[in-house]
């Protein structure tokens, strides 16, 4: 861990041991309020108070094995989508993972996915898992919001919407490259994440439904897309993504390394750089020198390093590869196992 990092993580080990005592004797304090009291060499924005309450609040009920559970869809936990706005005319997003690859065509009008949009997957996948259905209902655009801790308004309404059409009109490939000999066997899916869509966005926090009728916002999620969440259901810390929603980045981070360190049979070294390496599995932007990737990939640890502090997850010693280790960022009893 950089310094940086066990600096913030010192801290909100000893806020949130705070936060826990006084919850139990003194009634619930706001992180925000314990780094109030801190030693001034810490500086505190609003932002950071913010995050901070998230931070504590994921640390905390992990202590207390009460995570919200919920759950991310496998081509998005091993691919990213872009992390940043693609320029103009950039309709094709790919990704590679091992044997898996994905490929995103963005919709000509709307464009590719990317940043928060990342963040409709995780919430359609929960829904379609608590649902257990095709067509799922949710009682208004705020309610993805407040799952992700996003202010409502109308700023955020419009972004939402915006989400929303790039989302239902990209196309994903998604497959595995299998060699045997001289022969290629291809296993591939290529599907839309929705097949239909009915949405009112409110932009009234306090209409929670549509205004015909009392009928609720209704996704029809298409059949390979429900077949493949169905499949590989994998858990995910949903506070924890609630945290990093305004850190695409870390979030896919966090992601992948709760799926990997799951997976791994034991301590794994994954490459960086190369076809096979982890800057061309996240979403993250193409890098021109390694150095600016690893310092990147450092400030990322130190996020998922704060929430999950059992995170295995190391830098190599010459800076191209990061050790993982089997482990658990998700501790509920009785959710679905990653897959």
């Amino acid at each position: 861990m950089s310094p940086r990092g066990e600096h913030l993580s010192n801290k909100l080990q000893l806020g949130a041991a705070q936060q826990k005592n006084l919850h139990r004797h003194h009634g619930f304090q706001s992180a925000g309020s314990i780094l109030r009291n801190l030693p001034g060499d810490l500086v505190v924005s609003k932002q950071k108070l913010r995050r901070a309450d998230a931070i504590a609040c994921v640390r905390l009920k992990r202590q207390e094995a009460n995570q919200n559970l919920g759950f991310a869809s496998r081509p998005f936990v091993l691919c990213g989508l872009p992390i940043k706005k693609p320029a103009a005319g950039q309709l094709l997003h790919e990704r590679r993972n091992g044997q898996f690859s994905l490929q995103v065509t963005g919709h000509p009008s709307f464009g590719l996915p990317w940043g928060q949009d990342r963040l409709i997957p995780i919430f359609l996948a929960t829904l379609a898992i608590r649902q257990k259905s095709q067509t799922i209902q949710f009682r208004s655009a705020a309610e993805m919001l407040e799952s992700f801790g996003m202010q409502q308004g109308g700023t955020q309404y419009r972004r939402l919407v915006a989400a929303f059409q790039r989302i239902f009109g990209a196309t994903i490939f998604f497959g595995t490259d299998t060699q045997r000999e001289r022969a290629a066997v291809v296993h591939q899916a290529r599907f839309n994440f929705m097949s239909e869509a009915r949405i009112w966005y409110s932009r009234d926090a306090d209409q929670a439904t549509l205004p015909s009728g009392g009928f609720q916002n209704e996704i029809v999620l298409s059949h390979e897309f429900f077949k493949e969440i169905m499949s590989h259901p994998i858990p995910t810390d949903m506070e924890a993504a609630k945290a990093l929603s305004c850190s695409p980045a870390a979030l896919d981070l966090f992601m992948w390394l709760s799926y990997r360190c799951f997976e791994a049979k034991g301590r794994e070294r994954v490459p960086l750089f190369g076809d096979f390496g982890l800057v061309n599995q996240l979403g993250s932007s193409e890098y021109a020198r390694p150095r600016k990737f690893r310092e990147r990939l450092e400030g990322w640890l130190d996020l998922v390093r704060a929430m999950w502090p059992e995170c295995p997850a190391v830098m190599d010693t010459t800076g191209t590869g990061l050790w993982v280790d089997r482990a658990a960022a998700v501790l509920s009893s009785g959710g679905n196992n990653a897959r």
